[in-house]
């Protein structure tokens, strides 16, 4: 309770249990739920669950052994000093490729070859202590010669062409970024975990991220935000790019962030609504700003953050705004920007011609979806006051549309609510990866092994257990296993411990058996009816096996044309 409160809200009570809005997926009716008494946490709309190391895992991107030593610091635990992990030193080592990566591209910027990078540098009036504050870096126009000076360090090529640093094709090795002013990509805890690089000719893309590795995840990081967190600002200002995130941290802007060559997405959100409880969205102002800002706004308002929108003026971006009319003209803009709803409002408004009666009409009928959506009755009174002076119409009948908007928009939402209820309460796996079943059986009885096994493994006494090559499913045996091992050197099972061993989505599953409702009061016969089953079933798809046809046309047309259906 006390790990998953400092990352969700947890509001409602329902039994035993606390539930809060999913920091995992987006979502405004909350069913994330957290067990005190199971020391567990299950969303009964993702389908995701685990202990709290799988929550730190899964919340903060981490590998076991790093989940384990960030909640021993959270604690003031002491670990011990060297960690058997093969996934954890590889991102170690994968770390420290980064940060020699990042120093060396550093120190390339101050070599005779870097001119063309420092002139562009000068140009966009970006300072020596600036540069050093960010970790600035050039790429030489080489193919090689990063990776060379990699390998003088010890690390090898698979190394860095995991890292993303060096790319293959054909018989050819050679390095991914070149001729680029760098950017390295720093996380909360200070580590360099990826690079982007601003080409500095005519060549594209202009922009170019790492690629997704074991470390990085840009859908997931925000550039600069190791720096925007230690602002006092009271909040963030959402950007587009780099250069303009470098120069309003060197203008004093300094909760600036930008999100790396996507659009916001919703895990962006949630790590930025750690560190504050108010977003400044400051994009470009052509149209793919306008359509990236309202796209922003939806995914911020889920996790009732204050939303402002700044209305770029005088300049394209921020970058061009602070060089041509210096810092003060964007603080003007940053003290006059609109709050969301003001500022969707306005955009909608520059779609019609509000001189025409028509366009008029249709411009109300948009506008009402936005102030039918307000919460409180004052605001949506307010801004029912503001159209109706705007457009010319009675007040009490913009009052009266945008209620009866409202009300369409409740009966639509429960609607859906309705239908979603009427589905299966707890799906067989997580949303986007459901599990099929060739023999539902058979997958029936192996889930209620393993949810007596886990519930209390006693009952593993006194009948033998099945093997797991009996299992019908991949899935559910390497759970089982997992099981299977730790009884049988008698070592206490929960799901903490198990999150070094299974996969996120096999924990995920096994929190979900968990939740099913069982009796333990005829637990004993239960155990013996299930491994009865296991054992027939084995029998019985062994038995078909050795009867099916040999010829591999035949099995070709069987396997092409096989239904499966989801076991529930």
């Amino acid at each position: 309770m006390d790990v998953v409160s400092s990352y969700v809200r947890l509001t409602k009570r329902s039994g035993a249990n606390y539930f809060g809005l999913c920091p995992f997926h987006s979502e405004k009716t909350p069913s994330f739920s957290v067990s005190p008494d199971r020391q567990s946490y299950h969303c009964f709309g993702c389908g995701k669950g685990g202990g709290v190391i799988g929550f730190i895992m899964e919340i903060e991107n981490l590998s076991f052994p790093e989940a384990v030593e960030f909640l021993a610091k959270r604690a003031n635990m002491k670990l011990p000093e060297e960690v058997n992990d093969r996934e954890s030193k590889k991102r170690a080592r994968m770390l420290a490729l980064n940060r020699d990566a990042a120093r060396w591209f550093y120190e390339q910027l101050h070599t005779p070859q870097a001119q063309l990078a420092r002139a562009y540098m000068e140009k966009r009036r970006i300072g020596a202590v600036t540069a050093k504050n960010f970790g600035l870096g050039y790429a030489p126009n080489e193919w090689r010669m990063l990776m060379d000076a990699m390998k003088e360090k010890g690390y090898t090529e698979q190394e860095l062409f995991e890292a993303g640093l060096i790319r293959r094709r054909e018989k050819s090795t050679y390095d991914t970024f070149r001729n680029r002013l760098m950017f390295p990509v720093i996380d909360v805890r200070g580590n360099v975990i990826g690079f982007s690089g601003r080409i500095l000719d005519d060549d594209e893309p202009k922009y170019m991220n790492s690629p997704d590795t074991l470390v990085f995840d840009k859908g997931r990081n925000l550039f600069a935000l190791n720096l925007a967190k230690k602002s006092k600002s009271g909040y963030i200002i959402l950007s587009e790019g780099n250069i303009d995130v470098v120069s309003l941290h060197q203008a004093g802007f300094d909760s600036a962030v930008a999100s790396l060559g996507t659009s916001l997405t919703p895990e962006q959100a949630r790590l930025i609504s750690r560190y504050t409880g108010e977003v400044i969205i400051a994009y470009d102002g052509d149209g793919a700003g306008i359509k990236a800002s309202q796209r922003a706004i939806g995914i911020l308002e889920k996790l009732d953050l204050k939303v402002r929108v700044l209305r770029m003026s005088g300049a394209k971006d921020p970058d061009e705004l602070i060089r041509t009319r210096g810092p003060e003209a964007f603080r003007a803009l940053l003290e006059a920007s609109e709050n969301q709803v003001d500022y969707r409002l306005r955009t909608i408004a520059a779609k019609y011609v509000l001189d025409s009666p028509e366009q008029k009409y249709e411009y109300l009928k948009e506008a009402y979806g936005v102030v039918a959506r307000l919460p409180d009755q004052a605001q949506r009174d307010l801004y029912a006051s503001r159209l109706a002076e705007q457009v010319g119409v009675k007040e009490d009948a913009v009052r009266g549309d945008v209620e009866k908007t409202r009300v369409q928009l409740i009966r639509r939402a429960r609607s859906n609510e309705n239908r979603a209820a009427a589905r299966p309460e707890r799906p067989a796996a997580a949303q986007g990866r459901k599990l099929y079943f060739d023999d539902p059986r058979a997958a029936a009885a192996e889930q209620g092994l393993i949810r007596l096994l886990f519930l209390d493994a006693g009952y593993a006494r006194g009948q033998p257990l099945p093997e797991p090559g009996e299992f019908s499913s991949p899935e559910l045996r390497h759970i089982y296993e997992a099981l299977r091992e730790r009884i049988e050197r008698h070592a206490p099972i929960n799901l903490s411990l198990l999150s070094e061993t299974l996969s996120r989505e096999e924990i995920d599953l096994l929190v979900q058996l968990d939740q099913e409702p069982v009796n333990l009061s005829n637990g004993e016969q239960a155990m013996a009816d299930y491994i009865s089953i296991i054992h027939d079933r084995y029998t019985e798809r062994q038995s078909a096996a050795e009867q099916q046809p040999a010829s591999d046309g035949l099995l070709a047309i069987r396997d092409k044309y096989r239904l499966t259906k989801a076991y529930k």
